[in-house]
């Protein structure tokens, strides 16, 4: 019969192992072994860069809570994306959100777009973006395409769900040849074809001037859009 000490050393063991499984940025060895790989380590910014492919703008994005998170400047605001380049690809990562919120990931991006005006140098990604936002943000209530898991602007999401505002949401974007899927909190919501005329429109619609050929594989890119916004567990894996 173990001793009241052996029975307690055993559920510290226990207690201990989940609370390092429950830790943020991490992979099982279950998800290495289906070829999973980090995309953040949660500590430092490598592998991420500003859109525009210059150094990582620390002036408007920082690490916290073990995430990127987007800050709210008065002298401009600059996408970050991944130094990496995909194809097809099943990404996974957690977002937060605050009220009236407004963000997203954007995906087979066709064009970067930098100016500056009165508000700072701006740096942005045009492309498909999976809409992250508090759905009672005035742009997201404008338009059911514009709300949480959205493909923006063009398709809304079915079921609609909303986002848990203040915690953290999971979301889940998979692209594979031509079939996209937009996935949030566990429920599919949006699914298309990129070949789709409407898409296609939308794709066209962001090619720089002159330019007939769509890019087929790029970066994933995270926006900042005036709001607070913290990404982590960032995990990808290439279908």
């Amino acid at each position: 019969m173990p001793t009241t000490a052996a029975r307690c050393c055993v559920l510290l063991l226990v207690v201990l192992s989940l609370g390092r499984g429950a830790e943020p940025n991490q992979l099982t060895d279950a998800e290495r072994r289906q070829g999973w790989r980090l995309l953040f380590d949660g500590k430092t910014t490598a592998g991420w860069e500003e859109i525009t492919g210059k150094p990582f703008p620390a002036n408007c994005w920082t690490i916290e809570d073990a995430s990127l998170k987007a800050l709210v400047r008065s002298d401009g605001f600059q996408d970050i994306r991944t130094v990496e380049v995909f194809g097809s690809f099943d990404l996974q990562f957690d977002w937060k959100i605050l009220k009236d919120g407004n963000s997203g990931v954007k995906y087979l991006i066709q064009r970067v777009d930098e100016w500056t005006n009165a508000a700072g140098r701006e740096a942005r990604a045009r492309g498909l973006e999976y809409q992250l936002a508090d759905d009672q943000n005035a742009d997201a209530a404008s338009d059911p395409r514009r709300v949480a898991g959205s493909l923006y602007s063009l398709i809304a999401p079915v079921p609609r769900i909303a986002p848990r505002i203040g915690e953290f949401n999971h979301s889940r974007l998979v692209v594979k040849g031509h079939h996209v899927e937009h996935w949030l909190n566990g429920a599919k919501v949006v699914e298309f074809e990129t070949d789709a005329a409407e898409v296609q429109k939308l794709l066209r619609s962001n090619l720089p001037k002159g330019s007939e050929r769509l890019v087929e594989s790029g970066p994933i890119s995270l926006q900042n859009h005036s709001s607070e916004t913290w990404f982590r567990n960032i995990k990808i894996r290439t279908l």
